[in-house]
């Protein structure tokens, strides 16, 4: 039986690995995330397989059963524009179980008083299960946060208490440290009170709350990818304490893959990881345009016919989806209108920002769920080259990841960040709500540039109002 858990293990870890291969490139995303839940079915089955105790299966059965009730409903309804909160509460939802779990360790070993000698928990348990109890207690309470801000349950804006900010974060985990190692201390010895953990897993969680309170709407992203690359590290951990092959193995991929994701989107950002930590970036208030004598300088209106007639006589038009995109639900109205394009011998290419929207990859799957070809899809990098000989750059509802300051304004909050150089198309026309400010809380250059006309309005109106316009040409 144990040689057949293990088999069942490695094809799981297997499975795991090559579905995450898959998930580096749209056309292979779907397959690769249907094969990792497969290896998860396998794995869970394994875990089921080793239990002894058959009693336990009625409980994790009955856990299995709410689990799948409430995890399924919100993953297949939740709509796309509201996928990073979901990604944030499902991640929370990781770290509280890590957390719950060295709890009940606590309570299975180190809880108890008067070990005999023969069952005192070593250290390397204690150690993995306060690790595993801190960075979940982190994660669960920082990933409410990141939901609450995400949902505008929260203003995006920066929320801080001054200069007590980190003293204050460094004495809650100071707290949480000694708490610690008083659990490790008395572990060896007659056991620990219960409250020390409860004080462990406290401390932690307003620790978690305090973090990402002062981080503003602008580096979310990254917030939920550290977030999860945590939870993946304290499943790791908690492993460790049960001994448990699987949650070792699946934890560490997490972790892994996580740190990875969000050291590139911190690149991407021109931010380092310590500078988001710290917080105060982003959420502030627009201010308004000025030229090089500080005089307020006002956007250009255009109209959904000007528009039309723009691209309908372009040679090439780049579309630049955003977050304004998303919340509209406009990718399909994007979709008619670039087939209308083609159809009169216009190219259409889409260009990605690595952090449009609100988590990585946003735009991308939008844009696929409105059957936009693949190869269409051009990263910055492949790009931005063909900004100079590009006749429209049509810009959705993006704002600081084509603001024109990163590369100009040594004094801008995003200066040196990579951006679209859409500035540098013959002609751009950005379609916006109002002139307010991306989630950098920065104005942006761009929209009142010569070359650069504005359409008001909600994004899949005024796409669809484009549409009916190129159709009379």
């Amino acid at each position: 039986m144990d040689n057949l858990v293990n088999i069942l293990y490695i094809v799981a870890f297997a499975m795991f690995i090559y579905g995450l291969m898959g998930l580096t490139g749209p056309k292979t995303a779907v397959r690769g995330n249907q094969i990792a839940a497969l290896g998860m079915l396998i794995a869970v089955i394994a875990t089921f397989i080793s239990i002894r105790d058959t009693n336990n299966w009625i409980i994790i059965i009955a856990g299995l059963v709410v689990g799948i009730g409430l995890g399924v409903p919100p993953a297949r309804f939740t709509k796309m524009t509201a996928m990073p909160q979901l990604v944030a509460a499902f991640n929370g939802v990781g770290g509280g179980t890590v957390a719950l779990i060295a709890w009940a360790e606590f309570l299975e070993t180190t809880g108890f008083s008067h070990f005999p000698a023969d069952e005192q928990p070593t250290a390397h348990i204690v150690i993995a299960s306060m690790f595993a109890a801190i960075i979940g207690s982190i994660s669960f309470w920082g990933s409410c946060i990141a939901f609450a801000k995400l949902q505008e349950l929260l203003s995006g804006k920066p929320i801080t208490i001054g200069r007590l900010q980190q003293p204050l974060n460094l004495l809650l985990f100071a707290g949480a440290i000694a708490a610690a190692v008083v659990i490790g201390i008395g572990a060896t010895k007659d056991g620990v009170p219960q409250y020390w953990m409860i004080l462990v897993l406290v401390l932690a969680g307003i620790l978690g709350l305090m973090v990402v309170l002062p981080i503003g709407g602008a580096d979310m992203p990254v917030v939920i990818s550290l977030l999860n690359a945590l939870t993946g590290l304290s499943a790791a951990a908690a492993g460790l304490a049960l001994n448990n092959t699987a949650m070792i193995v699946a934890g560490m991929i997490v972790g892994a893959s996580g740190t990875i994701l969000t050291n590139l989107m911190a690149k991407a950002m021109n931010r380092s990881i310590p500078a988001i930590v710290a917080g105060g970036f982003g959420g502030g208030s627009t201010a308004p345009g000025a030229g090089g004598d500080g005089e307020a300088k006002q956007a250009k209106a255009t109209s959904a016919a000007d528009a039309a007639i723009q691209m309908a006589y372009a040679n090439q038009v780049i579309v630049v989806p955003g977050y304004g995109m998303a919340v509209a639900q406009a990718q399909h109205a994007v979709k008619e209108m670039a087939a209308l394009l083609e159809a009169k011998g216009v190219e259409v290419k889409y260009a990605i920002h690595p952090v449009a929207g609100r988590m990585p990859g946003h735009m991308n799957v939008l844009l696929a769920e409105a059957e936009v070809s693949y190869d269409a899809m051009k990263e910055m990098d492949d790009i931005n080259g063909e900004f100079g000989r590009t006749d429209v750059a049509l810009v959705i509802g993006a704002n600081d990841v084509t603001n024109p300051a990163a590369r100009e304004d040594a004094s801008s909050p995003i200066y040196g960040m990579p951006v679209l150089d859409v500035d540098k198309a013959k002609s751009v026309i950005v379609l916006k709500r109002s002139m307010n400010s991306g989630f950098a809380g920065i104005d942006n250059p761009l929209f009142y540039a010569d070359t650069t006309s504005m359409l008001f309005g909600d994004a899949k109106k005024s796409v669809s109002a484009v549409t009916e316009e190129l159709k009379a040409l």
